[in-house]
């Protein structure tokens, strides 16, 4: 197998300690094995760093970190950011898993068609891991205009070349801070589809409890207002443009399989 690089995987954490073992056992059963995990913890209160220990002493690609206090996950992600060391950044949320092939198949897709930012499909799994029967795809290229229009990656499918994009930090906003990110990957390069399931998301059911249509609208707007630092008007604007976009995206690329 080709050695492309060193992928460093950004994986941010709090109060996961029932699933973070698992989503560490998808990261060592990659085929490709030149990566580095850090997890930054952000001051959990439950047990993850006793289940984290284990895995620390017997791979030392397993890097754990731990903020000097609570400060959130767009904090947590950018200290975790300036801590990479490799030309490849992807991002797995202590939640999630991924599939055995996804690093090699994605380093590989990159690479070989010169692509500085990429994303994948996946499925979605209840917080229990039984499958949900979604399917998640996307737009084969998403220009600025597309990836402003709506949120087209989901995080766990994120990869991008830091020798082509440099390091990556954001403003401080509770929600959306993915986005935030790949906001600014994409004002440097476009985000092309590898056409692959290669990942399952866990759908916790806090992120399932039904919310006021209007709050879920307005999440969106310190995504532009305070992460892009646009003006009012601006940013509704591109708040409002959320709405048509990812109703877009839901009827035409997140389907049952």
């Amino acid at each position: 197998m080709h050695d492309y690089g060193l992928v460093s995987i950004i994986t941010p954490t709090w109060n996961c300690a029932p699933f973070i073992c698992e989503t560490i056992k998808s990261v060592l059963a990659q085929t490709y094995h030149d990566w580095e995990l850090i997890i930054l913890d952000d001051c959990s209160t439950d047990n993850t760093y006793k289940v984290i220990e284990l895995y620390l002493e017997s791979d030392t690609r397993i890097k754990y970190i731990c903020n000097d206090h609570n400060s959130g996950a767009a904090v947590t992600r950018n200290n975790a950011l300036r801590i990479a060391k490799g030309r490849w950044i992807a991002f797995l949320d202590s939640d999630d898993l991924w599939l055995p092939d996804k690093l090699d198949h994605q380093v590989r897709f990159m690479e070989e068609n010169n692509y500085a930012f990429s994303y994948h499909e996946y499925t979605e799994m209840s917080e229990d891991g039984e499958d949900l029967g979604v399917y998640v795809s996307g737009k084969k290229r998403v220009s600025k205009f597309d990836m402003f229009a709506c949120c087209w990656p989901g995080c766990l499918s994120v990869m991008y070349d830091a020798e082509k994009i440099g390091l990556i930090q954001i403003n401080d906003i509770k929600k959306n801070n993915d986005t935030a990110m790949w906001l600014k990957v994409v004002c440097k390069a476009p985000c092309y589809l590898l056409k692959e399931n290669l990942a399952r998301y866990r759908r916790r059911k806090v992120s399932i409890t039904p919310k006021p249509l209007w709050e879920r609208i307005w999440a969106h707007y310190p995504l532009f207002r305070i992460a892009e630092e646009m003006n009012p008007v601006r940013a509704t604007f591109w708040t409002l443009m959320n709405i048509v976009g990812n109703a877009y995206k839901k009827i035409f690329y997140v389907g049952k399989c």
